[in-house]
Protein backbone atom coordinates (compact mmCIF):
# COMPACT_ATOMS: atom_id res chain seq x y z
CA UNK A 1 0.00 0.00 0.00
CA UNK A 2 2.85 2.10 0.57
CA UNK A 3 4.49 1.35 -3.09
CA UNK A 4 1.32 2.17 -4.02
CA UNK A 5 0.28 5.43 -2.64
CA UNK A 6 3.97 6.61 -2.95
CA UNK A 7 3.90 5.78 -6.81
CA UNK A 8 0.56 7.59 -7.07
CA UNK A 9 1.85 10.51 -6.16
CA UNK A 10 5.04 10.42 -8.13
CA UNK A 11 2.61 9.77 -11.05
CA UNK A 12 0.71 12.90 -9.73
CA UNK A 13 3.80 14.68 -9.45
CA UNK A 14 4.74 13.93 -13.07
CA UNK A 15 0.94 14.76 -14.14
CA UNK A 16 1.03 17.71 -12.24
CA UNK A 17 4.43 19.17 -13.61
CA UNK A 18 3.62 18.57 -17.26
CA UNK A 19 0.27 20.38 -16.57
CA UNK A 20 2.37 23.13 -15.06
CA UNK A 21 4.39 23.46 -18.26
CA UNK A 22 1.61 23.61 -20.47
CA UNK A 23 -0.01 25.88 -18.67
CA UNK A 24 2.84 28.17 -19.07
CA UNK A 25 3.53 27.07 -22.47
CA UNK A 26 0.36 28.60 -22.96
CA UNK A 27 0.43 31.58 -20.41
CA UNK A 28 3.56 32.42 -22.52
CA UNK A 29 1.75 32.29 -26.08
CA UNK A 30 -1.62 34.18 -24.49
CA UNK A 31 0.82 36.76 -23.32
CA UNK A 32 2.74 37.11 -26.66
CA UNK A 33 -0.28 37.53 -28.50
CA UNK A 34 -1.33 39.84 -25.98
CA UNK A 35 1.55 41.89 -26.42
CA UNK A 36 1.89 42.18 -29.94
CA UNK A 37 -1.74 42.96 -30.01
CA UNK A 38 -1.31 45.65 -27.47
CA UNK A 39 1.84 47.03 -29.91
CA UNK A 40 -0.33 47.04 -32.84
CA UNK A 41 -3.02 49.31 -31.23
CA UNK A 42 -0.61 51.33 -30.06
CA UNK A 43 1.64 52.11 -33.50
CA UNK A 44 -1.95 52.20 -34.35
CA UNK A 45 -3.14 54.97 -32.35
CA UNK A 46 0.04 56.90 -32.89
CA UNK A 47 -0.30 56.87 -35.92
CA UNK A 48 -3.56 58.47 -36.26
CA UNK A 49 -2.13 60.98 -34.04
CA UNK A 50 -0.38 62.59 -37.03
CA UNK A 51 -2.07 63.75 -40.03
CA UNK A 52 0.29 62.24 -42.63
CA UNK A 53 0.04 58.99 -40.28
CA UNK A 54 -3.99 59.25 -40.41
CA UNK A 55 -3.71 59.96 -44.03
CA UNK A 56 -1.51 56.44 -44.82
CA UNK A 57 -4.13 54.35 -42.88
CA UNK A 58 -6.90 55.83 -45.05
CA UNK A 59 -5.17 55.01 -47.78
CA UNK A 60 -4.48 51.21 -46.55
CA UNK A 61 -7.85 50.34 -45.49
CA UNK A 62 -9.98 52.67 -48.42
CA UNK A 63 -8.34 52.01 -51.54
CA UNK A 64 -9.73 53.21 -54.73
CA UNK A 65 -11.72 49.71 -55.18
CA UNK A 66 -13.14 49.48 -51.47
CA UNK A 67 -13.86 53.06 -51.61
CA UNK A 68 -15.49 53.61 -54.84
CA UNK A 69 -17.83 50.15 -53.89
CA UNK A 70 -18.24 51.71 -50.56
CA UNK A 71 -20.02 54.60 -52.12
CA UNK A 72 -21.58 53.07 -54.68
CA UNK A 73 -23.42 50.47 -52.29
CA UNK A 74 -24.11 53.20 -49.92
CA UNK A 75 -25.45 55.79 -52.44
CA UNK A 76 -27.73 52.78 -54.13
CA UNK A 77 -29.35 52.31 -50.40
CA UNK A 78 -29.94 55.99 -49.79
CA UNK A 79 -31.78 56.88 -53.39
CA UNK A 80 -34.43 54.16 -52.29
CA UNK A 81 -34.65 55.34 -48.85
CA UNK A 82 -35.29 59.22 -49.98
CA UNK A 83 -37.24 57.81 -52.21
CA UNK A 84 -39.56 56.66 -49.88
CA UNK A 85 -39.14 59.58 -47.28
CA UNK A 86 -40.27 61.99 -50.16
CA UNK A 87 -43.16 59.71 -51.38
CA UNK A 88 -44.73 57.65 -49.17
CA UNK A 89 -43.81 59.30 -45.95
CA UNK A 90 -44.11 63.13 -47.29
CA UNK A 91 -41.78 64.82 -46.40
CA UNK A 92 -41.44 67.25 -48.84
CA UNK A 93 -38.68 69.86 -47.31
CA UNK A 94 -35.65 68.74 -49.66
CA UNK A 95 -33.19 71.25 -47.55
CA UNK A 96 -34.70 70.55 -44.35
CA UNK A 97 -34.01 66.85 -44.61
CA UNK A 98 -30.12 67.84 -45.94
CA UNK A 99 -29.89 69.67 -42.55
CA UNK A 100 -30.80 66.59 -40.31
CA UNK A 101 -28.31 64.34 -42.28
CA UNK A 102 -25.77 66.68 -41.45
CA UNK A 103 -27.04 67.76 -37.86
CA UNK A 104 -26.76 63.42 -37.15
CA UNK A 105 -23.49 63.95 -39.03
CA UNK A 106 -22.03 66.07 -36.76
CA UNK A 107 -23.26 64.35 -33.76
CA UNK A 108 -21.71 61.30 -35.02
CA UNK A 109 -18.32 62.89 -35.27
CA UNK A 110 -18.67 65.04 -31.88
CA UNK A 111 -19.15 61.15 -30.23
CA UNK A 112 -16.01 60.04 -32.38
CA UNK A 113 -13.98 63.39 -30.78
CA UNK A 114 -15.08 62.31 -27.95
CA UNK A 115 -13.69 59.02 -27.55
CA UNK A 116 -10.45 59.94 -29.32
CA UNK A 117 -11.31 58.19 -32.86
CA UNK A 118 -10.91 60.79 -34.59
CA UNK A 119 -8.10 61.76 -36.60
CA UNK A 120 -5.54 64.80 -36.02
CA UNK A 121 -6.52 67.99 -38.62
CA UNK A 122 -2.89 68.46 -40.64
CA UNK A 123 -1.55 72.04 -38.98
CA UNK A 124 -3.45 75.19 -39.46
CA UNK A 125 -0.75 77.10 -41.28
CA UNK A 126 -0.56 73.99 -43.92
CA UNK A 127 -4.72 74.80 -44.94
CA UNK A 128 -6.00 78.53 -44.70
CA UNK A 129 -9.39 79.05 -42.94
CA UNK A 130 -10.71 80.54 -45.69
CA UNK A 131 -10.46 77.35 -48.11
CA UNK A 132 -12.46 75.52 -45.16
CA UNK A 133 -14.99 77.80 -44.64
CA UNK A 134 -15.20 77.98 -48.68
CA UNK A 135 -15.70 73.71 -48.76
CA UNK A 136 -18.21 73.88 -46.23
CA UNK A 137 -20.43 76.97 -47.96
CA UNK A 138 -20.16 74.98 -51.22
CA UNK A 139 -21.17 71.65 -50.02
CA UNK A 140 -24.26 73.47 -48.56
CA UNK A 141 -25.16 74.39 -52.05
CA UNK A 142 -23.93 71.32 -53.59
CA UNK A 143 -26.34 69.10 -51.33
CA UNK A 144 -29.26 71.57 -50.80
CA UNK A 145 -29.53 72.19 -54.60
CA UNK A 146 -29.21 68.37 -55.40
CA UNK A 147 -32.17 67.53 -53.62
CA UNK A 148 -33.95 70.64 -54.57
CA UNK A 149 -33.70 69.64 -57.63
CA UNK A 150 -34.58 66.18 -57.68
CA UNK A 151 -37.45 67.35 -56.26
CA UNK A 152 -38.95 69.83 -58.93
CA UNK A 153 -37.45 67.98 -62.00
CA UNK A 154 -37.50 64.45 -63.22
CA UNK A 155 -34.94 62.04 -62.50
CA UNK A 156 -33.91 61.88 -66.71
CA UNK A 157 -33.47 65.92 -66.27
CA UNK A 158 -31.16 65.74 -62.69
CA UNK A 159 -29.03 63.18 -64.73
CA UNK A 160 -28.59 65.57 -68.01
CA UNK A 161 -27.63 67.95 -65.51
CA UNK A 162 -25.18 65.87 -63.63
CA UNK A 163 -23.64 65.37 -67.60
CA UNK A 164 -22.83 68.83 -67.34
CA UNK A 165 -20.32 68.88 -64.37
CA UNK A 166 -17.68 66.40 -66.03
CA UNK A 167 -16.92 69.23 -68.44
CA UNK A 168 -16.87 72.18 -65.75
CA UNK A 169 -14.58 69.83 -63.49
CA UNK A 170 -12.01 69.21 -66.79
CA UNK A 171 -12.15 72.70 -67.31
CA UNK A 172 -11.83 73.98 -63.54
CA UNK A 173 -9.32 71.89 -62.82
CA UNK A 174 -7.34 72.82 -66.09
CA UNK A 175 -7.81 76.54 -64.82
CA UNK A 176 -7.12 75.69 -61.15
CA UNK A 177 -4.41 73.06 -61.07
CA UNK A 178 -2.89 73.22 -64.83
CA UNK A 179 -4.24 69.86 -64.75
CA UNK A 180 -4.74 68.56 -68.12
CA UNK A 181 -6.69 65.15 -69.64
CA UNK A 182 -5.73 63.08 -72.37
CA UNK A 183 -7.51 62.68 -75.48
CA UNK A 184 -8.29 59.34 -74.83
CA UNK A 185 -9.77 60.13 -71.58
CA UNK A 186 -12.07 62.77 -73.08
CA UNK A 187 -13.44 60.22 -75.49
CA UNK A 188 -14.19 58.14 -73.26
CA UNK A 189 -15.69 60.79 -71.09
CA UNK A 190 -17.80 61.81 -74.29
CA UNK A 191 -19.27 58.34 -74.96
CA UNK A 192 -19.95 58.30 -71.40
CA UNK A 193 -22.11 62.10 -71.67
CA UNK A 194 -23.83 60.82 -74.71
CA UNK A 195 -25.07 57.17 -73.61
CA UNK A 196 -26.18 58.34 -70.17
CA UNK A 197 -27.94 61.52 -72.10
CA UNK A 198 -29.55 58.50 -74.55
CA UNK A 199 -30.64 56.64 -71.72
CA UNK A 200 -32.47 59.36 -69.72
CA UNK A 201 -33.78 60.90 -72.62
CA UNK A 202 -37.46 59.60 -72.66
CA UNK A 203 -37.53 61.26 -69.06
CA UNK A 204 -37.15 64.99 -69.48
CA UNK A 205 -39.78 66.81 -67.03
CA UNK A 206 -38.91 69.86 -65.66
CA UNK A 207 -40.06 73.50 -65.20
CA UNK A 208 -38.40 76.60 -64.94
CA UNK A 209 -37.60 76.80 -61.68
CA UNK A 210 -36.41 73.27 -61.43
CA UNK A 211 -34.25 74.14 -64.69
CA UNK A 212 -32.83 77.14 -62.84
CA UNK A 213 -32.38 74.97 -59.67
CA UNK A 214 -30.12 72.50 -61.63
CA UNK A 215 -28.30 74.89 -63.36
CA UNK A 216 -27.20 76.39 -60.78
CA UNK A 217 -26.19 73.31 -59.29
CA UNK A 218 -23.42 72.59 -61.39
CA UNK A 219 -20.73 74.63 -60.70
CA UNK A 220 -21.07 74.29 -56.71
CA UNK A 221 -21.02 70.61 -57.22
CA UNK A 222 -18.04 70.35 -59.81
CA UNK A 223 -15.76 72.98 -56.64
CA UNK A 224 -17.26 70.71 -54.14
CA UNK A 225 -15.31 67.56 -55.85
CA UNK A 226 -12.38 69.17 -56.45
CA UNK A 227 -11.86 71.03 -53.07
CA UNK A 228 -12.27 67.28 -51.21
CA UNK A 229 -9.93 65.46 -53.71
CA UNK A 230 -7.48 67.85 -53.71
CA UNK A 231 -7.20 68.84 -49.87
CA UNK A 232 -7.43 64.88 -49.10
CA UNK A 233 -4.55 64.44 -52.01
CA UNK A 234 -2.50 67.56 -51.72
CA UNK A 235 -2.70 68.76 -47.65
CA UNK A 236 -2.69 65.31 -45.73
CA UNK A 237 -6.34 65.72 -44.80
CA UNK A 238 -8.26 62.65 -44.07
CA UNK A 239 -12.29 62.59 -44.67
CA UNK A 240 -13.49 62.16 -41.11
CA UNK A 241 -11.09 65.25 -40.33
CA UNK A 242 -12.23 67.40 -42.98
CA UNK A 243 -15.64 66.03 -42.58
CA UNK A 244 -15.53 67.56 -38.66
CA UNK A 245 -13.75 70.76 -39.37
CA UNK A 246 -16.75 71.81 -42.65
CA UNK A 247 -19.72 70.29 -41.04
CA UNK A 248 -20.82 72.83 -38.90
CA UNK A 249 -20.08 75.87 -41.80
CA UNK A 250 -22.34 73.34 -43.92
CA UNK A 251 -25.15 73.33 -41.33
CA UNK A 252 -24.89 77.32 -41.21
CA UNK A 253 -25.88 77.89 -44.55
CA UNK A 254 -28.19 75.39 -44.75
CA UNK A 255 -30.16 77.03 -41.90
CA UNK A 256 -29.69 80.13 -43.92
CA UNK A 257 -31.50 78.32 -47.20
CA UNK A 258 -34.05 76.97 -45.99
CA UNK A 259 -36.47 79.91 -45.69
CA UNK A 260 -35.70 80.79 -49.77
CA UNK A 261 -36.11 76.85 -50.94
CA UNK A 262 -38.32 74.99 -48.79
CA UNK A 263 -41.78 75.50 -48.43
CA UNK A 264 -43.26 76.34 -45.60
CA UNK A 265 -45.27 73.62 -42.88
CA UNK A 266 -42.72 71.67 -41.53
CA UNK A 267 -43.60 71.94 -38.15
CA UNK A 268 -47.04 70.58 -39.03
CA UNK A 269 -45.68 67.23 -40.45
CA UNK A 270 -46.52 64.39 -38.83
CA UNK A 271 -43.35 63.86 -36.58
CA UNK A 272 -44.89 59.94 -35.52
CA UNK A 273 -42.11 57.59 -34.33
CA UNK A 274 -42.86 56.20 -37.84
CA UNK A 275 -42.11 58.81 -39.99
CA UNK A 276 -38.99 59.79 -37.23
CA UNK A 277 -37.29 56.51 -37.91
CA UNK A 278 -37.51 56.85 -41.58
CA UNK A 279 -35.85 60.52 -41.60
CA UNK A 280 -33.43 59.06 -39.15
CA UNK A 281 -32.19 56.02 -41.37
CA UNK A 282 -31.95 58.31 -44.11
CA UNK A 283 -29.88 60.98 -42.11
CA UNK A 284 -27.30 57.91 -40.91
CA UNK A 285 -27.55 56.61 -44.69
CA UNK A 286 -26.49 60.62 -45.39
CA UNK A 287 -23.57 60.55 -43.00
CA UNK A 288 -22.23 57.42 -44.63
CA UNK A 289 -22.78 58.69 -48.07
CA UNK A 290 -20.94 61.88 -47.25
CA UNK A 291 -18.20 59.80 -45.74
CA UNK A 292 -17.88 57.10 -48.15
CA UNK A 293 -18.07 60.25 -51.31
CA UNK A 294 -15.11 62.02 -49.24
CA UNK A 295 -13.03 58.47 -49.29
CA UNK A 296 -13.86 57.87 -53.14
CA UNK A 297 -12.90 61.46 -53.45
CA UNK A 298 -9.65 61.56 -51.82
CA UNK A 299 -8.20 58.03 -53.38
CA UNK A 300 -9.41 59.00 -56.70
CA UNK A 301 -10.22 61.97 -58.63
CA UNK A 302 -13.38 64.21 -58.80
CA UNK A 303 -13.69 63.22 -62.35
CA UNK A 304 -13.84 59.65 -61.68
CA UNK A 305 -15.79 60.28 -59.02
CA UNK A 306 -18.90 61.68 -61.51
CA UNK A 307 -18.22 58.75 -63.60
CA UNK A 308 -19.07 56.48 -60.17
CA UNK A 309 -22.51 58.23 -60.55
CA UNK A 310 -23.12 58.00 -63.85
CA UNK A 311 -22.65 53.75 -63.48
CA UNK A 312 -25.25 54.22 -60.83
CA UNK A 313 -27.78 55.30 -62.67
CA UNK A 314 -26.68 53.32 -65.52
CA UNK A 315 -26.75 50.00 -62.86
CA UNK A 316 -30.25 50.82 -61.66
CA UNK A 317 -31.95 51.07 -65.08
CA UNK A 318 -30.41 47.83 -66.54
CA UNK A 319 -30.81 45.66 -63.56
CA UNK A 320 -34.32 46.87 -63.20
CA UNK A 321 -34.75 45.66 -66.62
CA UNK A 322 -32.89 42.09 -66.03
CA UNK A 323 -34.38 41.58 -62.16
CA UNK A 324 -37.58 43.66 -61.90
CA UNK A 325 -38.80 43.71 -65.27
CA UNK A 326 -39.20 46.82 -65.55
CA UNK A 327 -38.97 48.41 -69.31
CA UNK A 328 -37.55 51.50 -69.72
CA UNK A 329 -37.60 51.13 -73.44
CA UNK A 330 -34.72 50.19 -76.55
CA UNK A 331 -33.87 53.44 -77.22
CA UNK A 332 -32.92 53.97 -72.72
CA UNK A 333 -31.42 50.52 -72.55
CA UNK A 334 -28.98 51.27 -75.65
CA UNK A 335 -28.01 54.32 -73.90
CA UNK A 336 -26.80 52.82 -70.86
CA UNK A 337 -25.09 50.31 -72.93
CA UNK A 338 -23.11 52.75 -74.62
CA UNK A 339 -22.57 54.47 -70.91
CA UNK A 340 -21.07 51.17 -69.48
CA UNK A 341 -18.57 50.63 -72.33
CA UNK A 342 -17.34 53.97 -71.94
CA UNK A 343 -17.28 53.54 -68.06
CA UNK A 344 -14.92 50.76 -68.87
CA UNK A 345 -13.13 52.39 -71.45
CA UNK A 346 -12.12 55.06 -69.04
CA UNK A 347 -11.80 53.21 -66.03
CA UNK A 348 -8.94 50.95 -68.06
CA UNK A 349 -6.89 54.05 -69.24
CA UNK A 350 -7.08 55.07 -65.32
CA UNK A 351 -5.88 51.73 -64.40
CA UNK A 352 -3.39 51.93 -67.38
CA UNK A 353 -1.77 55.52 -66.14
CA UNK A 354 -1.48 54.22 -62.37
CA UNK A 355 0.31 51.25 -63.79
CA UNK A 356 2.83 53.87 -66.15
CA UNK A 357 3.56 55.90 -63.22
CA UNK A 358 4.33 53.51 -60.82
CA UNK A 359 6.64 52.06 -63.58
CA UNK A 360 8.33 55.48 -63.67
CA UNK A 361 8.79 55.86 -60.11
CA UNK A 362 10.99 52.44 -60.01
CA UNK A 363 14.42 54.11 -60.72
CA UNK A 364 13.29 56.87 -58.03
CA UNK A 365 13.30 53.36 -55.63
CA UNK A 366 17.12 52.46 -55.74
CA UNK A 367 19.31 55.09 -53.87
CA UNK A 368 21.13 52.33 -52.42
CA UNK A 369 22.00 50.26 -55.23
CA UNK A 370 23.67 54.04 -56.64
CA UNK A 371 25.15 54.85 -53.38
CA UNK A 372 27.14 51.20 -53.06
CA UNK A 373 28.08 51.90 -56.67
CA UNK A 374 29.52 54.93 -56.59
CA UNK A 375 31.98 53.40 -53.88
CA UNK A 376 33.00 50.95 -56.25
CA UNK A 377 33.97 52.76 -59.28
CA UNK A 378 33.53 51.53 -62.47
CA UNK A 379 30.66 49.41 -61.11
CA UNK A 380 29.03 52.27 -59.93
CA UNK A 381 28.56 53.22 -63.83
CA UNK A 382 26.99 49.95 -64.70
CA UNK A 383 24.81 50.33 -62.19
CA UNK A 384 23.90 53.99 -62.87
CA UNK A 385 23.71 53.04 -66.77
CA UNK A 386 21.63 50.10 -66.25
CA UNK A 387 18.98 52.52 -63.76
CA UNK A 388 18.63 55.23 -66.83
CA UNK A 389 18.04 51.77 -69.46
CA UNK A 390 14.85 50.75 -67.04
Amino acid sequence: MQFSSAGMGLLDSLLGAEARKSIKRKDSDAGEAGKALEEFRGSFYNEIRTSEGARRQQQRFCGPVVAMSFNFFVAVGIILTNKFVMGKVGFNFPIFLTLIHYTVAWLLLAFFKALSWLPVSPPSKTTPSSALFLLGAIMAFASGLANTSLKYNSVGFYQMAKIAVTPTIVLAECILFRKTISLKKVSALVVVSVGVAVATVTDLEFNAFGACIAVAWIIPSAVNKILWSNLQQQANWTALALMWKTTPITIFFLVALMPWLDPPGVLLFKWDIHNVSAILVSALLGFLLQWSGALALGATSATSHVVLGQFKSCVILVGGYLLLDSDPGVVSLSGAVVALAGMSVYTSLNLKESKEGSTKQIPMQNPVSKAKGSENGSEGSTVKNTTIEV
